[in-house]
């Protein structure tokens, strides 16, 4: 009887201890988000004091030694690469994940998978120089074939394995019951795909899709060897862009004053736009 308690009072106390530990650890995590946070808005204060913000909309071009900050382009740019990557991955991952959990066999699965988990893994350099070496020739009719093309292709492989993980895991999670059900009335495996695992999966899947647009925005590698890195609005597929993390990473090196406290200004607004779109990502509780 004596073992028995202190069997159950010791068992307490490790998931009391490991209760603890999580939650030291979710607070850490919140103190280091909001640090991050707290030094992007200190060093990009100059800015938000000194430039009115209509400016950033309005003055004739980006040229911060002479004191211009048109962020449009680099806007627009981050805007088209990022959505026209997640236009070709979303179909490309949804229909990856469709195949490795209701078509493929069970030997494919494991080989989708693993290949698309090694995807997942490559460094962004490594997607950047095919892009260069490879995918950039293929545009490059008159030009350099470094533009927004290149560039969302080159995002979209970058996201595909988010995207493909993500909703293989979620249709995994599909309770067979419903599948099985479906199958029973009769419905065909499009029908069952498209009427019943799909839309149980899409809250999960919406959150995969949410996610890696984050990836795509915050990219910078990658995007800065394949788009061509010219701050203006592109007129075609094959117009060279330059995205908001690419112009911090060109240009930080060697900027200073108002010119560096604006590049912290832009950090800071991709900062508060990923964290509005990882909040939106999350789950939403059922009213009651």
């Amino acid at each position: 009887m004596k073992r028995s308690s202190r069997s159950s009072s010791f068992r307490s106390f490790i998931d009391s201890a490991f209760f603890v530990a999580c939650r030291g650890c979710l607070v850490a995590a919140a103190i280091l988000v909001a640090c991050v946070l707290v030094f992007l808005v200190r060093e990009s204060w100059p800015t938000w004091q000194r430039i009115p913000w209509h400016r950033f909309f309005t003055d004739s071009g980006w040229h911060p030694v002479a004191g211009e900050y048109w962020l449009i382009p680099m806007i627009v740019g981050t805007a088209l690469s990022s959505g026209l990557a997640l236009v070709i991955a979303g179909p490309l991952g949804l229909g990856t994940a469709v195949f490795s959990r209701l078509h493929a066999s069970r030997r494919g699965a494991w080989i989708v998978d693993r290949s698309t988990e090694l995807l997942a893994g490559l460094p962004s350099v490594v997607f950047g120089l095919w892009g260069l070496v490879v995918l950039a020739p293929w545009f490059a009719g008159s030009g350099s074939g470094q533009g927004l093309l290149t560039a969302s292709i080159v995002l979209s492989l970058m996201i595909l394995p988010t995207i493909a993980l993500t909703a293989s895991a979620a249709l995994r999670n599909v309770p067979a019951e419903l599948l099985q059900g479906a199958a029973a009335l009769g419905l065909s495996r499009v029908s069952i795909m498209t009427r019943v695992a799909l839309p149980a999966a899409w809250p999960s899947i919406r959150v995969g899709l949410l996610l890696a647009l984050t990836r795509a925005l915050g990219e910078t590698m990658a995007v800065v060897m394949v788009a061509g890195n010219v701050a203006s609005i592109p007129t075609s597929l094959q117009a060279p862009i330059r995205t908001m993390t690419a112009t911090i990473a060109l240009e930080l090196g060697y900027a200073s004053a108002d010119h560096r406290s604006m590049l912290f200004a832009i950090g800071t607004v991709m900062m508060v736009l990923v964290l509005g779109m990882v909040w939106l990502s999350g789950p939403r509780r059922a009213d009651s």
